[in-house]
């Protein structure tokens, strides 16, 4: 059974045997995360900006009514049309795409293949750039691991290489959808195998650096920010987040500890309300998943239709956060707006099934909690320590998922702030 310990004899022995096999193995895998996380990001934000467009190009014509009648419209025709390539494709494809790779690795009998992976892409265009509010890592996890599958059943391995390489596969779809080779190598440790011996750390870190290394290279050659499709909707914010007069205090770690507390609840909260959420859905749809996805993307561009235009795009919910961090404010009111649009929403997503993850959205929840504690003690205290929304995107993270390594390493990725 893949559920196992994993034998690192049996992987020295293949690396010894057939190395290049091996070598061949691990690059496939590195370049099919890299090209499936680069399409999906490119393809949710083109979807994105044509839905956001549209909605401004039909203003003059339907007056305020435009947002209630085209981002529900979308969000329900996305739905509905990722249901149906679901059902009739790969019903495998579904949901997060992480618990598939979870239960894959504990011996489980889950479909892994490169079907799967290009399923889980259609489906999370469709979806989150329909305006289902998710992240992209969930897919990116699967899409990666159903690739390396696929390479390693066409290698004909041993099962306990099996199981490393879809884990290094699940890695290197973190490392190429979040340009962090390091938290999608912690993260292959810490949540998907549990091993830490040599041998597997090697292969793990090597796929992983491999598939950050394929996403430079394919920017280079024209799918970068700046080159062929549009810029990737991912939680990059290096260049944003600018803090020339980043202090640390010793009064810090006792607000720290606060926010730790006070995230803590949150996520516990959070996890029970998505739980609850895809309990009420199963309840009231039964095993009719394209009319879920469907009526529950109807649900949310209704909830969305009234809020500003950036609550409807993750890519401008992220901007906020980090302009109000740059510029040292922190918007109290719009940061709880933030919080609740987004906890809520999320919640009702991803009880829907539609592809996508909840890592990113759970970044902006952590970020704007940082941000309202920052405007709280300001206007109590007059000071606020500048690594609350740093400690709140990496706390919520470990909090909700319990990888707090794997989410420290990608919160200072994407931030750029290791200090």
């Amino acid at each position: 059974m893949f559920g196992t310990p994993l034998k690192a004899s049996t992987v020295r022995n293949l690396l010894q045997q057939r190395s290049l096999a091996v070598a061949a193995t691990v690059l496939l895998t590195g370049l099919g995360a890299a090209w499936t996380a680069v399409l999906l990001k490119n393809g949710m934000t083109r979807m994105v900006s044509w839905r956001l467009g549209l909605v401004e190009q039909l203003e003059p014509v339907l007056g305020p009514a435009t947002p209630w009648l085209v981002l529900p419209v979308i969000a329900g025709l996305g739905g509905l049309l990722a249901g149906l390539l679901l059902k009739h494709l790969s019903p495998a494809a579904h949901g997060s795409g992480i618990t598939q790779v979870m239960k894959f690795l504990q011996g489980q009998r889950v479909p892994m293949s490169i079907r799967v992976a290009v399923v889980k892409l259609l489906g999370g265009v469709l979806a989150i750039g329909g305006g289902f509010p998710l992240g992209p890592e969930g897919p990116a996890v699967q899409m990666g691991a159903s690739v390396a599958c696929q390479m390693a059943a066409n290698l004909r391995a041993p099962r306990s290489f099996l199981r490393l390489i879809v884990a290094a596969g699940g890695g290197a779809g973190i490392a190429a959808v979040f340009n962090a080779p390091l938290g999608g190598f912690i993260y292959a440790i810490e949540e998907l195998l549990h091993n830490a011996r040599p041998v597997v750390l090697m292969l793990v870190l090597f796929t992983t650096f491999m598939a950050d290394t394929w996403g430079d290279v394919l920017s280079w050659i024209g799918f970068g920010q700046e080159q062929g499709f549009s810029a990737a909707m991912s939680l990059e914010v290096s260049k944003t987040f600018d803090l020339v007069d980043f202090t640390f205090r010793p009064v810090d770690i006792f607000y720290l500890v606060l926010l730790g507390l006070v995230i803590a609840g949150l996520s516990e909260l959070y996890n029970r309300y998505v739980i609850a959420m895809q309990g009420v859905c199963g309840r009231v749809f039964g095993p009719r998943p394209v009319l879920r996805m469907a009526l529950c993307g109807l649900l949310l561009g209704l909830i969305f239709a009234p809020l500003p235009a950036e609550f409807a795009d993750g890519a401008a919910l992220k901007k906020l956060v980090a302009l109000d961090l740059r510029d040292g404010t922190a918007d109290l009111g719009v940061n709880l707006a933030i919080f609740v649009a987004m906890f809520f929403t999320t919640g009702l997503a991803a009880a829907s099934g539609a592809p996508g993850g909840l890592f990113a959205p759970m970044l902006i929840l952590g970020g704007a909690v940082g941000l309202v504690s920052s405007a709280l003690l300001q206007t109590t205290t007059g000071y606020a320590p500048s690594s609350l929304v740093f400690a709140g995107m990496a706390s919520f993270v470990a909090g909700t998922c319990q990888v707090p390594i794997a989410a420290t390493f990608i919160t200072f990725a994407l931030t750029k702030q290791i200090v």
